[in-house]
């Protein structure tokens, strides 16, 4: 889901910057207020997981990639507000270091994977897994969690896509992404939805297990158990 450089218009880009920027600095001041000193490593060591799996890239139609992004089990585990800042991290080393995403849509890219999936990941783990401290409920909701958090992801990004003809054109030709809504949504949504989204959601729900076994008592999102 990195957009590259060219594809996305100001009227789009500038202003997912800002709403990026509000969203980080809240994000910021989270983290500062909720998070220790002694659990810092472990956002370097969520940014690190996702810049690892994201780096898988598949190319796909309309000039983006699938992978998986890592944003559901960092959400479940350390929260939303540390994911949206490990997420944010990977994705900016990677559009600077490696050129894996535009340094004009850094914000996009940063909106949709950092912003958009950790919050909807983790309201999904909530609602499925409902008051379930173990077993089947809570693999089933983490599963989802990643499955459904990537695909809106994804969702965002095509309707990012295929706005671009409608709002960006000279003499009826696209000046930036030239699908409209009607090649980049199914373009996006289906190879996702049939793929990327299922390693997601297999690949949160297994490293869930991992830290349940391990680490249970420190899993955010398994903390408001009877909250």
């Amino acid at each position: 889901m990195h957009i590259p450089d060219g594809y996305l218009s100001p009227q789009t880009y500038v202003p997912l910057y800002v709403a990026f920027g509000g969203f980080i600095a809240a994000a910021l001041r989270k983290v500062r207020q909720t998070v220790s000193t002694k659990n810092i490593p472990y956002l370097g060591m969520a940014a690190a997981f996702s810049f690892l799996i994201m780096m898988f890239n598949v190319p796909i139609p309309g000039g983006t990639t699938g992978h998986a992004v890592g944003a559901s089990i960092v959400a479940i585990v350390l929260g939303p507000w540390v994911a949206m800042v490990a997420i944010s991290v990977a994705l900016i080393i990677q559009a600077f270091l490696f050129g894996d995403g535009g340094i004009t849509a850094i914000g996009a890219n940063c909106f949709n994977m950092a912003v958009v999936m950790p919050f909807v990941s983790i309201i999904v783990f909530k609602l499925v897994r409902g008051k379930a401290s173990g077993g089947w409920r809570v693999y089933l909701a983490a599963f989802l969690s990643g499955y459904i958090g990537l695909a809106i992801a994804a969702l965002v990004t095509a309707v990012e896509f295929g706005i671009q003809p409608l709002i960006a054109s000279a003499d009826g030709k696209p000046l930036y992404a030239p699908y409209g809504l009607e090649v980049a949504v199914p373009a996006m949504a289906i190879e996702h939805l049939i793929l990327f989204s299922i390693v997601e959601g297999l690949i949160t729900m297994l490293v869930l297990a991992f830290f349940l076994k391990g680490d249970p008592d420190n899993i955010y999102a398994m903390k408001e158990v009877g909250k």
